[in-house]
This record gives structure tokens, C-alpha cells and sequence, in this order.
């Protein structure tokens, strides 16, 4: 199978290299390592260094076969890099990818006015089912796939909103979205768990307005991000109902993740120990879902939690409870549990070995399983 075609014009194989390029380097990712990534996923030993460093500067253009890998490894829908010669100025490159492409949007625009022409908007027991599904595909699929998808919903969805039922489901849904970008990135996470906590007060449901604010605060708390704003969601959380409730729980664990990233570890630790009093209450079974926290998933929140204060005791027992129930088919947070190990190493004085162990782990991973916050947390350790 050729590397790549060497036949398209030279502007636009300058921009697509430019693109490649733009997103590799948001991921921190060497030439290298990209090469190293594209031949794992295609199974193929015939991209190297140079073959890379050919494509980024035009030299030679990938053809279709190594596009969808290409887009596969950076975790970009493929239309991102097909429409790259089009115009630069389309495409946002931070750490969760680009932005929707042009032909993205159209497909959105055409799908929601094709649903609005029909008349065939799903009912609120589909939206229901809707929620479920991208509870559960959240745990395993990257973060690149769901954003599309839940673009076309929520698409759809805004035309039908109007009832409490519909609110609280966009209020889920615009949560889950939230996810789809770092929280590092200053805008798009934290605007979107602004718009799901106002879907949630729409919405007129306690227990929603609660998870959606906790949701988010966990979920910014972990990746170590805009540290006041989760204060600002935490503490609303937890003011709106003082009953035990997963949306309190995340909250509260948010709030333990923001005390051991400022160094508060009577603070983090005093969390923790709430936190266990909610879980004890309300604690899900172990539903495989984004919207559920079993007993494994919470100590993955105290595992890092007790990794970043440097509390090793506390670290490797929530790490060997987690370990022991967390689910085959979800290795993605057995990565996180190695990649905590290697924040340890780092914060006992091994700087080195606890960055190549979490790196190791972390290449472990099939590429296509690693996700936004993995990413964050391999940066975390670096600079730690």
C-alpha cells in the first residue's frame, strides 16, 4: 500500500500538511510518535518519521488509505483533513481537535431542517433512550465520534424544547458535550456546563440542576482546569439539596481535586472522607455509564486526588480498589490508574521514571481509546 499519492497541487498539499501538523502538535505529539501511532493503527510498518515530516511540509500528500488513519490517530472526523486545502482559516486546532468543518455543518444544518420539514422528531421516551446510549458509548469511544453525534442531536433537539422532560435531557446531553473539549481550553467546556446547568433550571428538576453542576465540577476538578469555576458549580451543587445524590458526590469530589491542586491536603482529605459518606448513600450499582459512579470509579476519582497531594498510602489503596472492580471492558481508566502511579513516582522525586511509566501506559492503550483527559493528565505529569 503506497505512503501517499504525491499528485495533489502543491497549495493544497502545503495546507493539509499545515493542518496535520497543527494537530499533532496540539496533542504534544513528536513527528515520531505520530509515525509510531499511524503504524500501530494500520497495522502497518511503513510510515516513519520522515514520511511525516514529508506530509507537514507538502513534500509528499497522504492518500485515502492514511487520511482515515490520519484522522483516526488525531481523533478528527476524516472531513477535517478532506476539506483542509479549502481554507486554513475553517479549522481550530487546540487540544480536543478542529473544529466542525464546513461540510459538517452542512450535513448538520441539512439534518435539522430535514427533521423539521418531516416532522419526524423522536419522542421524549427516544430522547430518554438517547441519554442512556451516550451514557454507556461515553465510557468507551473517543471524544471525537461523540461530539459528532451529539452535535446532530442537539441539533435536532433545540427545535423541540419546551417541556421540563426535554430540558433536563439537554441539560444531560449539553453536559456530555461539555466533555467533548478540555477544560483547559478556557471557553468551549466551561461555556457548555453553563448551558446545561441553565437547561437544568429550566428544566425545574432538582436532581438534574444538581448532576449537571456536580458533572461538571468533577469533570473540570480531574483535568486540574478553571479551578474556580468549579468552586463556583461545586458549591451551587451542593447548596441546592443537601440529600445524598451522584450529582452531590461528583460535587463534593470536585471540590477535593481542586484542594489538592492548590496543596490543601487537610482540606482534599476532609472531601474525601464527605464524599465517602455520600457514596455510601447513594453510590450506583455497576452500570457501565457516564452518568453512574460504582464503587470502582470513585476511587479512580481518589486515586489522583491522593496522587496529586502525594499521599501514597491513600493513592495505591483506592488504586487496588478500583483495579479490583473495575470492569475488562473499559480499559481506558485502568490506564488512568497506571498513569496516576507514574504522577507518584514524579511527586516522590523520580521525575523521569514517573513520566516514561506514565507514558508507557499510556502507549498501551489502543489510540483509539485515549481520550481528552488522558491526554491533559500525561501533560499534568510532565510539568509536574
Amino acid at each position: 500500500m503506497p505512503v501517499g499519492d504525491g499528485n495533489a497541487p502543491r497549495a493544497h498539499a502545503v495546507m493539509l500538511g499545515a493542518v496535520i501538523r497543527d494537530l499533532r502538535e496540539s496533542l504534544g505529539w513528536s513527528q515520531s510518535r505520530l509515525a509510531t501511532a499511524l503504524c500501530t493503527v494500520a497495522d502497518r510498518e511503513t510510515v516513519t518519521r520522515e514520511t511525516v515530516s514529508r506530509w507537514e511540509t507538502g513534500k509528499r500528500t497522504p492518500g485515502p488509505w492514511w487520511l482515515r488513519h490520519l484522522a483516526t490517530v488525531l481523533q478528527v472526523p476524516i472531513e477535517i483533513l478532506e476539506q483542509a486545502g479549502v481554507d486554513r482559516r475553517h479549522f481550530l486546532t487546540g487540544v480536543a481537535g478542529a473544529t466542525i468543518a464546513p461540510l459538517v455543518a452542512s450535513d448538520l444544518i441539512e439534518h435539522g431542517f430535514a427533521t423539521a420539514l418531516h416532522g419526524s422528531y423522536p419522542s421524549i421516551d427516544d430522547w430518554d433512550q438517547a441519554v442512556d446510549t451516550y451514557g454507556h458509548d461515553y465510557m468507551t469511544s473517543g471524544a471525537g465520534e461523540i461530539q459528532k453525534r451529539l452535535a446532530g442531536d442537539l441539533v435536532v433537539l433545540q427545535q423541540q424544547l419546551g417541556t421540563p422532560r426535554l430540558w433536563a435531557v439537554g441539560a444531560k446531553l449539553a453536559t456530555l458535550y461539555g466533555k467533548t473539549f478540555p477544560g483547559s481550553d478556557g471557553a468551549k467546556a466551561l461555556t457548555w456546563y453553563r448551558h446545561a446547568a441553565a437547561f437544568a433550571d429550566r428544566s425545574g428538576d432538582k436532581a438534574t440542576q444538581v448532576w449537571v453542576r456536580g458533572r461538571a465540577a468533577i469533570a473540570l476538578g480531574y483535568e486540574g482546569a478553571s479551578l474556580d469555576a468549579v468552586d463556583q458549580l461545586a458549591g451551587q451543587a451542593v447548596a441546592l439539596d443537601e440529600r445524598p445524590s451522584l450529582g452531590r458526590l461528583n460535587a463534593i469530589m470536585g471540590k477535593a481535586h481542586v484542594a489538592a491542586i492548590r496543596g490543601d491536603s487537610l482540606t482534599a482529605v476532609a472531601q474525601v472522607d464527605d464524599g465517602r459518606r455520600v457514596f455510601d448513600a447513594a453510590g450506583s450499582d455497576d452500570a457501565e455509564s457516564d452518568y453512574a459512579v460504582p464503587w470502582w470509579r470513585f476511587n479512580v476519582f481518589i486515586s489522583l486526588m491522593a496522587a496529586r497531594l502525594g499521599e501514597v498510602h491513600m493513592a495505591l489503596q483506592a488504586q487496588d480498589e478500583a483495579a479490583r472492580t473495575l470492569p475488562e471492558s473499559m480499559p481506558r481508566f485502568r490506564t488512568h490508574l497506571e498513569m496516576h502511579r507514574g504522577l507518584m513516582l514524579v511527586r516522590a522525586g523520580d521525575r523521569e521514571g514517573g513520566t516514561t511509566y506514565a507514558q508507557t501506559a499510556l502507549d498501551a492503550l489502543p489510540i483509539e481509546k485515549h481520550s481528552l483527559t488522558l491526554r491533559m493528565l500525561m501533560t499534568e505529569i510532565e510539568r509536574s
